[in-house]
């Protein structure tokens, strides 16, 4: 088991730092959680495969401040040699929410041996070829499956049948549920309203557009990462076509000719989108209104102050005088401690004036 908490590097606000600590560079889309997660997998990958050993992840999640992923580790000289297919590089464009993965080895098959090249590339022109923006790299990063999910059943199965155990159990049931219900070889997702936003349209349904992609012949299923977000096998060729189609029948405004999203919207859809509302729209979990997404127990949950902190009107905003209140008074009833190492209450003149 390895748990993160340094979310800020990892989600792409300093590159450098996050190339320096896990030996790769993260990008800034939607879906910068599971990246995220997939950088530290390909991290300890990188690691194990020194001492001639490989992983294999069996579950990973983010959930508010954190991530944490659980792994096997093997030893094996021979299956190390597959690592490079399990990396990728991502190609994230800079105008829509089109991104592309390129791994970084293939193999050949003959006979009864195997070889183990470099990967193909580009994967992706220089101008992304549905607004003609231009594409950032980051990576590598993991892209096989982060999950097991013969495993993730069977861990539903015993804490359901020890619920009473489990102080947390809404929480830990409504995380592994949602994992359940994920396409385990699907790398990355799409935000719907990402989508919409690209072209300054109404955004349609989750059920509406799963439904389109379902009836296009292709999977998708929701993430635990995200609310909104979709994971689907679908190439963005085809996601752009069924917004095509969404807003001939929802029209938007003019826009100026050079957005990303007047671009992509001038181009007619190849694909004939069906809207119409599919079985398979609604998973499991859905049908049986199992909660998967539980609000936070109290209100700006996440890391308290550090001990010793200076305290400044930034937090008082950020945290509210209650939160703040009672941290002092647990101070005060604490005098075992240095007067010297109490928090101290600076007035932000700046904030106040």
């Amino acid at each position: 088991m390895c748990t993160a908490t340094d979310m800020a590097v990892l989600c792409g606000s300093n590159g450098e730092v996050c190339y320096s600590k896990y030996g790769s560079y993260p990008t800034r889309g939607k879906y910068i959680h599971e990246m995220a997660l997939r950088i530290v997998l390909a991290s300890i990958e990188s690691h194990a495969n020194r001492y001639k050993r490989y992983i294999v992840p069996v579950l990973s999640f983010q959930k508010d401040f954190y991530l944490r992923v659980f792994v096997r580790i093997y030893t094996s000289a021979s299956a190390m040699k597959e690592t490079p297919l399990k990396l990728s590089y991502l190609y994230q464009c800079t105008g829509c929410d089109s991104f592309h993965l390129q791994p970084l080895g293939r193999t050949i098959s003959k006979n009864t041996s195997v070889r183990h090249l470099p990967g193909y590339g580009p994967a992706v022109p220089q101008e992304c070829t549905d607004c003609g923006r231009k594409f950032i790299m980051g990576g590598p990063i993991w892209s096989a499956p982060i999950h097991d999910q013969e495993w993730v059943a069977s861990i539903i199965e015993d804490v359901n049948r020890m619920k009473s155990s489990y102080p947390a159990y809404e929480h830990i049931s409504a995380i592994l549920n949602t994992i359940s219900e994920e396409l385990p070889d699907v790398p990355l997702f799409l935000s719907l309203h990402n989508l919409s936003s690209t072209l300054k349209c109404t955004s349609p349904s989750a059920v509406i557009f799963r439904s389109a992609v379902i009836n296009a012949g292709y999977r998708i299923s929701r993430t635990h990462v995200c609310a909104i977000g979709l994971k689907t096998d679908a190439p963005m060729s085809v996601i752009w076509d069924i917004m095509r189609c969404w807003v001939k029948n929802h029209p938007i405004k003019g826009q100026p000719a050079d957005q990303p999203g007047s671009i992509i919207l001038s181009k007619e859809p190849v694909l004939q989108v069906n809207f119409a509302r599919a079985v398979a729209s609604l998973s499991k979990a859905q049908a049986k209104k199992v909660a998967r997404f539980l609000p936070n127990p109290e209100r700006n949950w996440g890391p308290k102050l550090r001990a010793g902190r200076t305290v400044t009107s930034k937090h008082i905003f950020l945290l509210g005088e209650a939160a703040l209140n009672e941290a002092f008074n647990h101070e005060q009833d604490n005098e075992e401690e240095p007067k010297s190492k109490k928090p101290k209450i600076e007035e932000d003149n700046n904030a106040t004036s």
